[in-house]
Order: C-alpha cells, then sequence, then structure tokens
C-alpha cells in the first residue's frame, strides 16, 4: 500500500495542469495573454516543488529524528556534551549541535528565537515569561540535575577549609588576604578568578550576597571554566569559581584531568559554628549540606513535539540521568539513594 502524502497531490495536480495545458495549440496562447508569461512557467514550478520539498522535512522531524541547534551556559558543557553524543548514538538520525555561551547570552538567543532549546542554571523571569506568551510563545521549563560552584585553590595552598562568612566577607570586599583567613597563611592578597562577566557562576553570588555594585577589585573574569582551573594551577594566590561539573573525580568524566590540578575547597553551613566543613560532593550537594547549590534547567519553546523535547525527554529519563550521575551532579528526576562509606 502506498500512502500519497498532501504535500504529492499537490505536485500532481500542478503537473496535471502543466500537461492540460501544453495540449493547447500555439494559436490559443496568442489569443490570450498567457503566451508571454509561458517562459515563467518553469521557474514558477521548481518554486512549488522546493516548498513542497521543505514541507516534507519539516513534517520528518519528531523527536528521534532531524536537524537543531541548541545554546548551553558553558559551565555545563562536560555533561551536555556527554548527553548529546549519547543520544546522538542511540538515533542515529538525530543530529544535535551544542554551543557553548555565558549565561547572559543563552538567555538572549533564547528571547531572540535564535534556538528552541537552552540549558541554563536561570529561571527565565516572569516578565520574559509575559513578552513570550504575548508572541504566543509558551516556554516549558524542566529541572534536569542539581550542580554546586566549587571553590578551588592552587595545589601548593593548604587552605582547603573556608568558614561560609569568610566567603561573604571575599565578595563583599571585607577580606582581601589569606591571612586574614588563616594568620598561619605565607601567602599575600586574595585573587578570585571567574568565568565571564556574564556568567551564571558570578551572578550566583552576586544574588546570593546581594551585591548590586561593581565586585571588588582583586576579582579578575578569564573567558571560561577551564581557564579558571588553569589558572588557579599556576598561581598559588588564586581562589577560582567553576561549576563542579568540571572538576568530577569520577572515573568515567571528562573531569579527571582537572582535580587534579588544583584543591577544592570545604565550606561551612551558613549560621552555624560547629567546625563542620562540607566539600561539593554528590551526597553534600543532593541534601543541600554544601551551601552553593543550584539547579540544571533546559527550557524548550518548541511549539510541535520535536527534536528538542525529544531530548529533553531523553536528559530527564533513566539513561540520561545515569549519564548526570557519572558527571558527578546529582540527578533531578530519579530516586537517589544515600550511602555512608565508613573507613
Amino acid at each position: 500500500m502506498r500512502i500519497v502524502t498532501n504535500n504529492q497531490k499537490i505536485i500532481s495536480f500542478a503537473f496535471q495542469k502543466l500537461t492540460s495545458f501544453l495540449r493547447f495549440p500555439v494559436i490559443r496562447f496568442k489569443e490570450h495573454s498567457f503566451y508571454r508569461h509561458l517562459r515563467f512557467l518553469p521557474a514558477g514550478l521548481l518554486i512549488l516543488l522546493y516548498s513542497c520539498k521543505g514541507g516534507i522535512q519539516a513534517d520528518q522531524e519528531t523527536p528521534t529524528r532531524g536537524n537543531i541547534r541548541i545554546t548551553a551556559d558553558e559551565s555545563f558543557k562536560p555533561l551536555i556534551d556527554s548527553e548529546v553524543f549519547a543520544f546522538t548514538h542511540l538515533y542515529t538520525n538525530a543530529k544535535i549541535k551544542a554551543q557553548y555561551k555565558p549565561e547572559f547570552d543563552v538567555i538572549n538567543d533564547f528571547m531572540n528565537d535564535s534556538v528552541k532549546v537552552i540549558v541554563t542554571s536561570k529561571k527565565l523571569t516572569e516578565d520574559q515569561i509575559r513578552y513570550l506568551r504575548d508572541t504566543l510563545v509558551v516556554a516549558r521549563t524542566v529541572t534536569v540535575a542539581y550542580d554546586a560552584l566549587a571553590l578551588v585553590i592552587n595545589r601548593n595552598n593548604y587552605d582547603t577549609l573556608l568558614k561560609y562568612d569568610d566567603i561573604k566577607d571575599i565578595f563583599l570586599g571585607k577580606k582581601k588576604t589569606w591571612k586574614e583567613l588563616d594568620p598561619k597563611s605565607k601567602l599575600g592578597n586574595i585573587r578570585v578568578i571567574f568565568d565571564n562577566t556574564k556568567s551564571g557562576n558570578i551572578r550566583y553570588f552576586k544574588e546570593l550576597y546581594d551585591i548590586h555594585e561593581n565586585l571588588p577589585e582583586n576579582f579578575f573574569a578569564v573567558n571560561n571554566n577551564e581557564e579558571v582551573v588553569n589558572f588557579v594551577s599556576r598561581n598559588s594566590d588564586a581562589l577560582g569559581i567553576i561549576s563542579v561539573n568540571w572538576i568530577s573525580d569520577k572515573d568515567d568524566s571528562t573531569g579527571m584531568g582537572w582535580v587534579k590540578k588544583v584543591r577544592v575547597v570545604g565550606v561551612s553551613k551558613p549560621f552555624f559554628n560547629d567546625n563542620t566543613y562540607y566539600r561539593p560532593d554528590q551526597g553534600w550537594i543532593y541534601d543541600r549540606s554544601y551551601p552553593f547549590v543550584r539547579e540544571i534547567y533546559l527550557i524548550s519553546r518548541e511549539s510541535f513535539t520535536g527534536l528538542g523535547s525529544g531530548f529533553i525527554q531523553w536528559v530527564a529519563s533513566d539513561r540520561g540521568q545515569t549519564i548526570v550521575l557519572k558527571s558527578g551532579l546529582v540527578p533531578a528526576t530519579m530516586p537517589i539513594r544515600l550511602v555512608q562509606v565508613k573507613k
């Protein structure tokens, strides 16, 4: 049985009309004004055929088939690279090109309709959602993982435990030297290194500590999380801010090489003075003992169930969440079981 689509019916109808039209004697053309326009028929047919072909290609996009671009916060590159690789190798007719930018540019791409799907740690504001609704666009947000912002130091720096209040004082410019944190420290000024002035990493801390003015003069921006790790690994006075996604110590994670370059700082809970410190490990991210935890969202503006929607469903599924777990992050849509290991 052969199924004839609407596009095929249109093409067949056009050719039937052309054939019957060409059967008329040439004199008929001269009696009408059609004669001088006959030379435009081939071009018109090509346009019609091209339009019908484009419609067929659009109809062929499904949750596991098609070709799309997504924009993701650069902080989540290791995770998204792994998710895209697994998804496109399972569904070979799916082509997903991920581009990585600072958070500010990611949101702009979405609002300008440059991409249909984004990965970010920032939800859309009420004004942004209202603007999209006014243009008949519904944004769908799915939480897929929990991330943490890790503080990293040089391997020659042994101040691996920092109090929450001390970190707050650093961001507020009240403490600028390592000796103010630890009188025994032999290091000088603290140089705080973050990935980008438009990044979600620094935006998180500015919102957390209610900072509306410029950051202190000892804060420096580079270009991405990778450069933060490299800078800290070369400078003993540096304090870096990165997504824990980049320094996971999982054996099959891309972060294994990064974690060997730096030390990860343990941080105390706010309002607690029990001298207990927590690293951004999965268990402490899950129960929020580590204070700097945030969510990772996949946001779509697709008007139909296309490849973007299929990719989001994949990341939120058991297989996609397993990749989240192996990336050193905490899955958001699968059950978590904490196991305490005694040495």
